[in-house]
């Protein structure tokens, strides 16, 4: 999956990961697994993708299962860029 590390790199900046970044796999839980993703790092990842990926993302198409796994997370941006 192409964008899965650009997500995964995205994740470990804004949620400052550190090296526990690198071990994000696709199949990572996101949700409820990692303590720093709280509703307002939700806001911030949201906002680093639509940057890094030139995309505008509507609260409507955010729900809790984009954010389920890592590999959500980057199907959701795969699917917004029309691939």
């Amino acid at each position: 999956m192409q964008h899965l590390e650009a997500v995964r790199n995205i994740l470990t900046d804004v949620l400052n990961l550190g090296d526990r970044g690198g071990t994000l796999t696709e199949n990572s839980i996101l949700l409820g697994s990692l303590p720093e993703l709280d509703s307002m790092a939700v806001v911030n990842v949201i906002t680093a993708i639509e940057e890094h990926f030139d995309i505008s993302v509507d609260d409507d198409e955010i729900s809790a299962s984009t954010f389920e796994t890592l590999g959500s997370l980057a199907r959701f941006i795969k699917q917004k860029l029309g691939e």
